[in-house]
């Protein structure tokens, strides 16, 4: 049998004294907050038996925070990375003993995300969604607001002027950054595609729009073609993206602005050699790094996923703390761009 851990391995895994794992262990006297949960997330890599001891003394006096939050495609890598992210900036919250709640929205349909959201509403103090800009949804954040509880906007804005806050990309930003790496990479001017995952997403229509000014002011030349819809699924977008390269075999570029690129990949390996089609992206998944790696991809612009959690969740502590409703703000977070030599 595997060797129990003991206090001194505990102390040795944390950094600190084995007289101060006893006082956080026993509460003989006070320890720092810090110094606590760093011997409490000790406890629970190497297995020591009292790590719930230890999270019950730490947590006992600090006030409770419920947070919840509304996510859709739940079966995308991406999302479940960031549930997966939001879960462990909860637990680590300073000053507070916070419980999660997350639920996927099952479609975009504004009702199912405006249920979802009254729903956690009854048992969390704050909450925090990506949801479609529509008016049901904003009268459901009103009215949730006029309640005492906070809602703020993640990755793609909506209910702006009545939600608490946004926290995300600029994503007019965002659009402008792709155009600006699509212009440098495929030179001379051609024709171009966008994706977006439809017209409610507000995000995915700053990005595009993002995009085209940058083409109007730098690179008239380029002609950009119509708008695509890909609802973000996999399938409509890769039969979509063959049948763009049928109809214009002398495409230079693609700009998926949402979700789905993982069809576009997919069709771009079919139809094209690595470079021929000059690809740009959101997020990095396995198949965007992918993508990446085999030069299919030229640049994924991804959302600093550990850093979005945090300050949410701080933003959210904020909001349940204080007294008085800050005006509705954005808090826009700095891009990592991927390249292929990065990956």
């Amino acid at each position: 049998m595997a060797k129990r851990p003991t206090i001194t391995d505990l102390a040795r895994e944390a950094g600190v004294s084995v007289a101060t794992v006893d006082r956080v262990l026993n509460g003989r006297a006070k320890v720092r907050e810090e110094t606590a949960r760093r011997v409490y997330e000790a406890a629970q890599r190497i297995g020591y038996h009292a790590a719930a001891l230890i999270g019950q003394r730490m947590f006992a006096d600090l006030p409770e925070v419920r947070f919840g939050f509304v996510f859709p495609k739940a079966r995308q890598p991406f999302w479940q990375d960031v549930a997966r992210e939001m879960e462990a900036a909860v637990a680590r919250a300073p000053g507070i003993r916070g419980s999660f709640a997350v639920e996927f929205a099952p479609s975009q349909s504004p009702g199912d995300i405006a249920g979802l959201l009254t729903g956690l509403a009854d048992r969390c103090d704050a909450l925090a969604a990506s949801a479609v800009n529509h008016v049901q949804i904003t009268d459901t954040v009103a009215q949730l607001q006029a309640q005492g509880v906070p809602c703020f906007a993640m990755l793609n804005d909506f209910a702006q002027g009545v939600r608490q806050g946004y926290i995300g990309l600029n994503n007019m930003k965002a659009g402008r950054i792709a155009a600006h790496m699509m212009f440098r990479t495929v030179g001379s001017p051609g024709k171009l595609a966008v994706f977006v995952g439809g017209y409610r997403w507000h995000g995915h229509e700053l990005r595009e729009t993002g995009f085209r000014s940058y083409f109007r002011e730098f690179a008239p030349d380029f002609r950009i073609l119509d708008t695509m819809v890909n609802l973000e699924t996999r399938q409509l977008t890769y039969e979509t993206t063959l049948e763009l390269l049928q109809r214009h075999p002398d495409l230079k570029g693609l700009y998926c602005s949402g979700g789905g690129m993982e069809g576009a990949i997919a069709a771009l390996r079919e139809a094209r050699a690595p470079g021929q089609v000059t690809l740009i992206l959101h997020e990095l998944i396995p198949e965007s790094r992918a993508a990446l790696a085999d030069r299919y991809a030229e640049m994924s612009i991804a959302t600093p996923l550990e850093q979005l959690c945090n300050d949410t969740v701080a933003l959210m502590v904020a909001a349940v703390q204080q007294q008085e409703s800050p005006t509705p703000g954005q808090h826009f977070l700095r891009p990592d761009l991927y390249l292929p030599e990065s990956v």
